[in-house]
């Protein structure tokens, strides 16, 4: 539904730098600032050097608000762009191309200033070693806050008369930060205890949780699907506890008001980025790749455990709409989709949100049908704006539109259930959910219509990994076919366009070209943790879905070459990128669990995955090392690192193993398996015995005397060497799963 990134011909313009010749949506917007960017490169490296001049690195990514605020007022400028392409080799740097690069510099604005974001402008030396650093700059002086312009000036004199001061300064806290940002295990330290870690965590969690809307902050909130997963997660292990109770009302609670909330596209589905209040009413509009992975994958979780349709349909919707305006015919995920376009009425600026909202009388004029049956003659306008939040001078209060992009318009949110609103107008459940259905999807014909917010098309490894993930789980949970399908195109996609055979590396990205074909950069970027980490998680996730044993192969391999890549042999853990790039200053382990997960906390849960499919202890033996080098941030703050817990509690359990002896594709095999599907097991691994000599499984001595009862599909549940009798029936195989229910006999 969004546009793609490309530009038109330089012919139209009256600058064109090098950026043009990139295939990042993020540097190609800048491909027309009369300033002489260079990309983050060799080129520009040894420039800085033979010219002996600072360096001006500039971070953001294509649907940055704020960096569409400063490419418009700041690179746009003719004064400014002169002054850096005069006194600074200027780079301009796509956060999720590298970010490695990105992680480097932000740990240091965010020790130098206090506070990060994007876009991120950091001053270098030569060498690469940052000096100063910020976020946004206005062009000119605003009050208290200095312009870029006088940032610039001030630089240049300070850099002529001061050289020796910045440049020690910058070796200084470089230094400070590398010893602050350190993260090993140190000598004889053991695992924490994982039931103290977890319930740390729930408690933190707990203390910051919002009771009324659901959430951990007051404004802005933030989907924060980690957090929902450890709750889930936490509550699976302490079912019977009034804790365990309370982890899963507020992550039932938290998913349920986001998704009835604003921060949800009810007319063409997808989340966006966060609310910017605290009732999930108001968002930033963008819509990310990563968000729609994790909340699908955290809304069937909710399925799983409560049995409410309701959570099962939400997830459908995010899948649907990254079917729809994210997918790419190769199979790939693109990136993400921006917050600001051009509104229908006219005018050439765009506004934060104008492709999602609606005023009062657009839907009045879209609904004028009056319902059968309803109260004082009723239209479907009536309806849908009662149900759906909608005034006649707009519900967006003004503190929530600080710059009046949102004046007069309505952003959508449910107020009342379909029951209410039912008894409000006096017709059937039935009939209303009829009507609000029906309207939805002529505002969505609307909505194709209206000039539509830019498309990042770039396709990164890690986030096709994640949704990876979420299609095989939700296709697998639903037994949906065409889920699961699309799961294995995505994999296939991955394999063709982002694994290098030859170099047995991961690439990071790749590009829809101008004739919608899949395009590299010459030379790609090499794959980071993230990006192997999360393609293995998916392609585990992929092969419990479809037992096809050629995912679990692939991903065996893969984390193989993750392990020569990354692993720290000193300290324990993995680095986040290839620890031989010396223009990268700092080696960091990422020790937060954010937006995404770090790729340390899914390597810990792939590890222990891997290693109960293949019996290699020595996966077992690197997670444990992997959580002992997290040791002391798991005990002080766990709250930031809730996947990385999940994996201690894993580890602490130890994996059942659910193994399935029958035929792929039998009746019987399929009901065991939709048995096993259908609840939440956050510590199982699930694999089936089909009698395939060449099975990576069939070197599993303990697999091997599991056999087929009578003739029938048969189950067996194992945990620390001891496995359950063997199982025919899959209700008795949900009951023992969920209960633990029935006799033992050893291995």
């Amino acid at each position: 539904m969004a546009t793609g990134g490309e530009q038109p011909s330089s012919s139209h313009h009256k600058h064109t730098n090098r950026l043009a010749k990139e295939r990042s949506p993020y540097l190609l917007q800048h491909a027309h600032n009369p300033v002489d960017w260079y990309p983050w490169g060799q080129e520009a490296f040894e420039k800085a050097k033979t010219e002996d001049k600072p360096v001006f690195l500039s971070v953001g990514y294509s649907t940055c608000h704020w960096c569409h605020v400063m490419e418009r007022e700041s690179f746009q400028d003719e004064e400014i762009g002169k002054i850096l392409s005069d006194n600074f080799i200027c780079i301009k740097l796509d956060r999720e191309e590298r970010p490695d690069v990105d992680k480097v510099y932000m740990t240091f604005v965010q020790a130098t200033s206090g506070r990060g974001g994007w876009p991120m402008s950091v001053w270098l030396t030569p060498d690469l070693r940052p000096f100063i650093g910020g976020t946004y700059f206005p062009p000119r002086d605003q009050g208290r806050q200095p312009g870029l312009k006088t940032v610039l000036l001030r630089i240049i004199e300070q850099w002529q008369n001061n050289r020796a001061a910045l440049e020690s300064t910058g070796v200084r806290i470089l230094e400070a930060l590398k010893k602050a940002t350190a993260i090993s295990a140190n000598p004889g330290e053991s695992l924490p205890l994982a039931p103290d870690v977890a319930k740390r965590c729930f408690q933190q969690l707990a203390h910051s949780y919002e009771e009324e809307y659901g959430g951990f902050r007051d404004a802005p909130k933030f989907p924060s699907p980690v957090n929902l997963m450890f709750l889930m997660s936490y509550w699976s292990e302490n079912r019977s506890t009034s804790e365990g109770v309370e982890a899963l009302q507020m992550a039932l609670h938290t998913l349920r008001m986001m998704a009835l909330g604003g921060i949800r596209d009810h007319v063409a589905q997808g989340f966006h980025r966060y609310s910017t209040d605290s009732s999930w009413h108001v968002p930033h509009f963008e819509k990310m790749l990563y968000d729609q992975a994790q909340l699908a994958v955290a809304y069937i979780t909710a399925f799983q455990v409560s049995g409410e349709q309701f959570y099962a349909d939400v997830a459908k919707d995010i899948l649907l709409y990254v079917s729809r305006d994210l997918s790419d015919k190769s199979g790939g995920f693109y990136s993400a989709e921006d917050a600001d376009s051009v509104p229908a009425s006219g005018g050439l600026e765009k506004r934060e949100g104008a492709f999602c909202v609606w005023t009062a009388s657009e839907i009045r004029e879209l609904l004028p049908d009056m319902v059968e049956g309803a109260t004082d003659a009723a239209t479907q306008a009536d309806i849908f704006m009662h149900h759906y939040g909608v005034k006649e001078q707009g519900n967006v209060e003004p503190q929530q539109d600080p710059h009046g992009e949102l004046r007069g318009q309505n952003v959508l949110i449910v107020r009342y259930s379909v029951e209410l609103t039912a008894a409000r107008f006096g017709i059937t459940v039935e009939k209303v959910n009829k009507c609000l259905a029906s309207s939805r999807a002529k505002m969505a014909e609307v909505r194709k219509a209206r000039p539509c917010p830019h498309l990042d098309t770039k396709m990164l490894a890690s986030w096709n990994g994640l949704m990876l993930s979420a299609f095989a789980r939700v296709g697998a949970a639903l037994e949906n076919k065409a889920l699961l399908e699309r799961a294995v195109q995505a994999a296939n996609f991955l394999k063709e366009y982002l694994w290098d055979a030859e170099r047995q590396t991961i690439l990071r990205c790749c590009y829809r070209g101008d004739q919608m074909e899949v395009q590299q950069i010459s030379p790609p970027i090499s794959g980071f943790l993230d990006d192997f980490a999360f393609i293995v998680g998916g392609l585990l996730d992929l092969y419990e879905a479809t037992l096809q044993t050629e995912w679990l192969q692939w991903a065996e391999e893969l984390q193989l070459r993750q392990d020569v890549l990354f692993w720290d042999d000193q300290g324990g853990g993995y680095f986040s990128c290839d620890p031989s790039d010396s223009t990268v200053l700092l080696q960091l382990k990422e020790d937060q669990d954010g937006a995404e997960p770090s790729a340390n906390s899914v390597s810990a849960f792939n590890l222990l995955r891997l290693s109960s499919y293949t019996g290699k202890q020595e996966w077992l033996q690197k997670s444990q090392q992997l959580l002992t080098a997290f040791s002391d941030r798991l005990t002080r703050v766990p709250i930031a690192l809730p996947e990385m817990v999940r994996a201690l509690m894993a580890q602490h359990h130890t994996l059942q193993q659910v193994v399935i002896c029958g035929q792929r594709d039998a009746s019987d095999t399929a009901a065991l398996l939709a048995a096993v599907n259908s609840l939440f097991l956050p510590f199982k691994v699930l694999m089936l015995i089909d009698g395939n000599p060449e099975s990576v499984l069939s070197h599993q001595p303990g697999l091997a005397c599991m056999t087929q009862l009578d003739g029938v599909a048969t189950a067996y549940v194992c945990q620390s060497f001891t496995c359950s009798l063997p199982i025919t029936n899959p209700q008795e195989l949900r009951r023992l799963l969920l209960h633990g229910t029935t006799d033992t006999q050893t291995k």
